[in-house]
This record gives structure tokens, sequence and C-alpha cells, in this order.
């Protein structure tokens, strides 16, 4: 996993001050990252329009515009002029070379936004909006420097930004790069070395991206084991029994030894299942809430659930209940996977705040974290596009998933992976980061049309991660 940050103004001054590196220096080193990444994938002689803002971010473009001249077709365009120290020292450079400054925008091969960076908050005016939508429009390779212009440093549109093929971040990765309303903007991420190894430029953090190799899958190593070696997931079944049924399918195709339906009602269920009117008194992890509308009595919910001690995923229709949330206080292995609607009822119910959806995604960190803070016991997987786990005031962000779980049942999918990684003995949150992992990695391996794809389809992937 990779460290995340707000900003980097804090560890840019550390180069300044602790290995004597200049602002000049770091500029030259952010700007040749994005003259790498033209040289390698476009060929000499390519348009390359660079716009260029009047502050430190739109320098960094016009010394991109310094490095690329003659070998490609420059055009730099600054429409709000040369305003910081660093930008008109810069422009002062590539007006000595004799690099091409245009007055408007002009078709390219490439184009490079550089009009905004790090840090913006406030909403763009109508001139740089009408600059965004226009260079949107473009058929052209899109890069953003550092972060698409017009998103905030929370991850928000204002109200609009730059859709980017590839964003090259300067320094360090940032949060505001993998909020869920920056994901159709931001596009591939790499980051620009500044002089220094990264390990020596980043400070710490309690924020972190989580990787493909942070994945590990549920192998049976030990020959000598036999399924109750592998734990027992209890899966309460309920109004919608396809929600219970898919996450138990889940759970056990996800490595758990046995997997028991606990019903209501009599149910039709996959001979590989087992189903009970009680939950097994071997069970060793539960999932409730999937589908499971008002069907089981209070009195059963206390014993089955609240009392157990049992490690215990609270998934939708749980996280309405009043009596469930209790668990979340009790010193035990829990997570609860709501979605943003969901976590506004969560927020309410528990006199937290009163959010809506919208206030919700506009700040998904900094809520994340001060929840997990708030409930150290428990962990936080608030689902999304890029889904957070958080534990006790970390966040673990998830990148990794796509269009192909935007479908109903994926949710009960990842209920019951985590429900098997607790079953097996993991904890809390060890079980949500791969659980949620593996339901990313599977999407990943789907093949067919997004828009194809079933619950049973994403499960039969959990092979091929």
């Amino acid at each position: 996993m990779q460290k995340l940050f707000k900003n980097c103004y804090k560890m840019d001054a550390m180069c300044y001050s602790k290995y004597n590196l200049s602002e000049d220096l770091l500029m030259e080193h952010a700007a040749s990252k994005i003259e790498s990444f033209i040289r390698k994938k476009f060929k000499k002689g390519s348009k390359v329009l660079i716009v260029s803002g009047a502050g430190n971010n739109g320098a960094d473009g016009v010394v991109v515009a310094r490095l690329l001249h003659k070998d490609y077709k420059i055009k730099l365009y600054l429409p709000f002029g040369a305003k910081s120290d660093m930008a008109k020292l810069q422009l002062d450079r590539v007006k000595l070379l004799g690099v091409k400054i245009v007055k408007d925008i002009k078709r390219a091969d490439v184009v490079i936004d550089a009009l905004f960076g790090a840090g913006l908050n406030r909403e763009l005016n109508s001139d740089a909006s009408k600059i965004i939508n226009r260079l949107n429009s473009m058929q052209a390779f899109k890069i953003a420097c550092d972060i698409p212009s017009g998103i905030s440093e929370k991850g928000v549109p204002l109200p609009i930004a730059f859709r980017a093929d590839v964003t090259i971040t300067m320094g360090a990765l940032k949060e505001a790069l993998y909020s869920d309303l920056a994901k159709d903007y931001v596009g591939k991420v790499k980051v620009a070395n500044l002089g220094v190894a990264r390990e020596l430029y980043e400070d710490s953090s309690d924020t972190f991206l989580l990787e493909i190799s942070d994945f590990c899958r549920p192998i049976k190593r030990r020959k000598n084991s036999h399924k109750g070696d592998f734990g027992h997931v209890g899966v309460f079944v309920g109004q919608k029994e396809g929600a219970g049924i898919i996450s138990a399918m889940a759970a056990t195709r996800f490595g758990a030894g046995l997997t028991t339906l606990v019903y209501h009602e009599k149910i039709t269920h996959p001979p590989y299942l087992m189903s009970s009117s009680s939950l097994p008194k071997n069970c060793t992890a539960v999932a409730i809430g999937m589908g499971l509308g008002d069907f089981f009595e209070d009195e059963f919910l206390q014993q089955s659930i609240i009392e157990s001690n049992l490690p215990t995923v609270l998934d939708a229709d749980a996280l309405y209940k009043e009596s469930l949330l209790k668990i979340i206080e009790q010193k035990r292995e829990v997570v609860i996977t709501p979605h943003p609607k969901e976590f506004a009822a969560i927020l309410k119910i528990l006199k937290i705040d009163k959010l809506e959806v919208a206030d919700i995604q506009k700040d998904r960190f900094n809520l994340a974290r001060a929840f997990s803070k708030q409930y150290p016991n428990v962990v936080l997987l608030l689902k999304g596009a890029n889904p957070i786990v958080a534990k006790d005031g970390k966040l673990y962000i998830n990148p990794l998933g796509n269009q192909v779980l935007a479908k109903g049942g994926s949710g009960d999918i990842l209920s019951g992976l985590i429900a098997a990684e607790l079953a097996r003995g993991n904890s809390a949150l060890q079980s949500a980061i791969n659980g949620s992992l593996a339901l990313a990695l599977a999407s990943k391996r789907y093949k067919k049309a997004n828009y194809f794809a079933t619950s049973t389809d994403i499960i039969k992937m959990l092979s091929k991660i």
C-alpha cells in the first residue's frame, strides 16, 4: 500500500530546509516526469498544447514547454497570465527560447492541463469553466499536472473539472485523487519524483492506498485439515432471500469451511449451503442485514447477534436497526458496510449528524475518519466507487473496482467475503480490506460487457484472482 496525503506543502518545505533543494529544482523534476511521459508515448513533431495557470502549477506547465521545445510543436496558452514569482521566471525563460505563446486554445495531439493544482477550494469562475469545457471537448490525449483543474482538496469538482487520461501528481499521492467524485476525472495516476526518493520525501500518514499486492488469497495450505479449520459462517436470510443466499455463496466460494443460512421461513438454496431456523452453536462469524426486512423478532436477534459476541458483519437493513447498531460499542470484531445512504442513516440513528448523501460524498474521507475515531472498536467500510475502510482514525482506500460492481448483489457478495475472513479468525480490519480487494479484483477479471454481469458471474471470478 502507498501513503496518501491531503497536500504536500509541508513535505516541499522540508525539501527546502532539510535537503537544501530549491523550489526551482523541485519544479524541474516535476516537469521532467511529464516530459518523459510524453517522449515515451508520442513521437517527435506531435502537437502539444500546454494550458498554464498564473501560479506555480502553471509554472510547472511552462517548464514542460521549455523541455519539449523544438522536438515537439509546442503551443503555450496562459489565459490568466503569470503572477507567482516562479511563473514569471519560467515564462521569461521560455520567451528567450522562442516558445510559441498563443492567445487561444489550439488543436493538438496532447493537452496538458496546468491551470490549477492542489489546494483549489473555490468555485471556478465562468472564464475558467469555459476553458475546461473546451479542453474536455477536444479530441486529444489529456494529461493533468498534479491534480485535474477544478478538483478541490476534498476531491470535489467545483463544479466541473478537467477530464484527464493520466494525472501526473507531484511528490506524493493526494487524497483528492481518490474520492468517488474525482474518479471520472483523474484517469491513471502517476507520481513525479521531486529530486529525492519518495521514502525521503514523504511524511507519516494515516491514509493509505490499497494495491493488488495487499490482497491475500485464502489458500488452504495445511494438508492435515478439515472443514472446521476454516470457519463456519452464519448468514441471516430475510425478506429478500436472494440477498442472503448470494452472500452465503460468496462466503463458501471464498474459503469458509461451512456456511449456514439462518432462515425465518423455509427456503430453496444451492445444495452446498446448509440451512437452519436457529444460529448453529459452532458458528465462528455471522453476517446479517442483506435483504433482512423485519423477518426476525427482536428477542431472536438479541440472543443470536447482540449477546453472541461473535465476529459480525452488519449490512443493509441491519444498519437501520438501532438495536443491532448497539454492537458497535461492544469489544468484538465488527465490520459495518454501508453505502452513503445507509451511512447517513447510521449518523442520524446514533445522533452524530443529519446529512444527505450528497454531503457524505463531498466529504467521505473526513466523515469516515471521524466516525472511526468515535467508534474505535468497529471497522467501517464505506462503499462507493473507491471504498474506504476505516479503523481508529486510519483510512485504507480501494481504487481497484469498476463499473461491473454497479449492480444489485455486489454488496451482498462483499458481506459474504468479509464474513468468510472473520470466520477463519482474521481481524475485522484485515477481513474488510481483504474482502474489499477480493470483490474489486473479481470485477476486473470479468471480461464480458460490464452491463451483462450478475452477482453469480462475479462470484465465479473469485477463482481467478
